[in-house]
């Protein structure tokens, strides 16, 4: 039971460090075009 007081809090801290990353991601612009890569792929003759 006592290593639930160290597995919860580690476990919010690495979501919360993904969350950033995924918000941070999502404001430099990675997730603006999501079309023109699938595109890409068949004109690269």
């Amino acid at each position: 039971m006592s290593v639930l007081y160290i597995a919860v809090p580690l476990a919010v801290v690495i979501a919360g460090a993904f969350l950033a990353g995924f918000i941070w991601s999502v404001r430099r612009g990675q997730y603006d075009d999501v079309e023109t890569p699938a595109h890409r792929m068949l004109d690269d003759d």
